[in-house]
């Protein structure tokens, strides 16, 4: 029996190499348009090329057309003692195959055209953070596939995010570990950040590769507001904590940092906030031991999402 396969996946199969279309128009009609990649074999060498073409043998590939149009019930094919031309059901058996074809290809070109339509406003929270780096691939990646998405990026600390995302404000967030996301779902990124302290570049500290908790216990400090952040502070700090000076807390380190460039104090953040100032505004050294933290890209479990939001999901996932 011949196997019957939907027009679809022969396309599938062709384009994966999986396959051998082949012509069986005469020359002069395959000059004119053919199916990219297809072999020339002109119907009436059908039966004496196979074995170079399709790698079978002749009896195997005649049983095939005969029992093609024994299925049928039409003849499909004229053959004399060195040639075979089609019948006029033969004609048109190709006739439709060939519009078959063009009609899928023209299927899913529209269907990609439909992808391209896609509007609508993603809502995108995230922290000063350098995993916002990450986030930006991700949305020019997106955007050319879908061109009329827009975005509405909010910056704030995760709680206020997490918030937000819970009364349905936001879709996605961006989120500086550590931070519960028993109830979301999410996609953690592989590569994290250092904590550092941001001091002016005239401070003594700033000589130093990196900074110990000795160093910073008797110097005003500004903290994160984010109580889960604090606790990780508190262990680096060990027995020093308790004679700590804390001049400030802070939800935003960007309003931190202006708060060090004025030598009110020193602030202890991610290394991503030093990367937005001048060095000859404000210098950052690492933590050591080091504190390192990721970000997660969160949004809510069973949360009916827009069609836009549902893709931006979807290229996350793919992505990372």
């Amino acid at each position: 029996m011949i196997e019957k396969i939907e027009p679809a996946a022969a396309i599938r199969l062709l384009d994966a190499g999986k396959a051998t279309a082949v012509d069986v128009r005469e020359p002069d009609e395959f000059a004119v348009g053919h199916i990219p990649g297809a072999k020339l074999l002109p119907l009436g060498e059908v039966l004496s090329r196979a074995a170079e073409v399709l790698h079978i043998t002749q009896p195997t590939l005649s049983r095939q057309l005969s029992q093609m149009e024994e299925e049928l019930g039409v003849i499909l094919f004229e053959r004399g003692t060195r040639r075979i031309r089609l019948t006029d059901a033969g004609v048109l058996l190709r006739r439709r195959a060939e519009e078959i074809i063009g009609l899928i290809d023209k299927t899913e070109k529209e269907l990609a055209e439909q992808e391209a339509l896609i509007d609508g406003r993603v809502t995108i929270g995230c922290g000063e953070t350098r995993s916002v780096n990450v986030l930006a691939d991700l949305i020019e990646t997106f955007s050319q596939k879908y061109p009329n998405v827009t975005f509405d990026l909010v910056t704030g600390t995760a709680d206020v995010l997490k918030e937000q995302m819970d009364r349905g404000l936001m879709d996605v967030a961006l989120l500086l570990e550590p931070v519960d996301v028993g109830k979301y779902e999410f996609v953690r990124l592989k590569e994290g950040e250092r904590q550092q302290v941001l001091m002016r570049p005239d401070d003594p500290l700033a000589q130093k590769e990196v900074v110990h908790p000795e160093d910073l216990k008797d110097l005003p400090l500004i903290l994160p507001r984010r109580q889960d952040v604090q606790n990780e502070i508190t262990n680096w700090f060990g027995a020093y904590y308790q004679k700590l000076n804390i001049r400030f807390t802070c939800n935003m380190p960007t309003n931190g940092a202006k708060m060090v460039r004025k030598g009110l104090g020193y602030l202890i953040t991610v290394q991503g906030v030093s990367e937005l100032w001048k060095e000859e505004e404000i210098v950052g050294r690492f933590l050591d031991p080091p504190i390192i933290c990721r970000s997660v890209f969160t949004w809510k479990r069973e949360q009916p999402f827009s069609l836009a939001a549902t893709k931006f999901i979807d290229h996350i996932r793919e992505n990372l």
